[in-house]
């Protein structure tokens, strides 16, 4: 396969959205690891944004922390791994996808591998991150998680904006 100036181009932006999102979660996870101790609190805006550092062995929200070690490895290191995979070779085999969908399977792929490198590496994700807005509240989440977030939300807006437009 011959590629061409726009095709690497292309490859080399993939790249570098993914490397960003992961840097920037990396960075902040480092960051957090070295300066707040776990389950300390820190106030950055009164009680609506805190920082308080946990270590998630589960996934989203803590969920399947309670299964058994190896049915844990399966389902938060083997399939997530599995999907970054997949994920990145249909962003580089895939031709034609628009580049509002392709920014957000990017930045879904990035917090991917930010959290699937810590669980690799530490056994678990350093979550910190915590919003409270009068009723609304969040879990404790990491910039990782604000990439998924971001990713799934362009993708799921493309996919509404393309059906509306049809």
């Amino acid at each position: 396969m011959i590629m061409t100036s726009k095709s690497i181009i292309k490859s080399i932006l993939i790249v570098l959205v993914i490397i960003i999102n992961v840097g920037c979660d990396q960075v902040s996870k480092k960051i957090v690891r070295q300066t707040v101790h776990p389950y300390e609190t820190i106030h950055l805006l009164s009680d609506h944004l805190t920082v308080t550092r946990v270590e998630n062995s589960g996934a989203f929200l803590s969920a399947g922390d309670s299964l058994p070690q190896s049915t844990k490895h399966i389902f938060l290191s083997l399939v997530p791994l599995i999907a970054v995979v997949f994920g990145l070779i249909y962003v580089f085999t895939k031709p034609g996808i628009p580049n509002y969908m392709l920014t957000g399977f990017c930045f879904v792929i990035g917090g991917g591998i930010g959290n699937l490198f810590d669980r690799i590496i530490y056994g678990s994700v350093t979550d910190f991150l915590h919003i409270r807005f009068g009723a609304f509240q969040t879990g404790i989440f990491n910039l990782a998680d604000v990439s998924i977030m971001i990713g799934i939300s362009i993708i799921l807006l493309q996919l509404f904006l393309r059906r509306k437009i049809a």
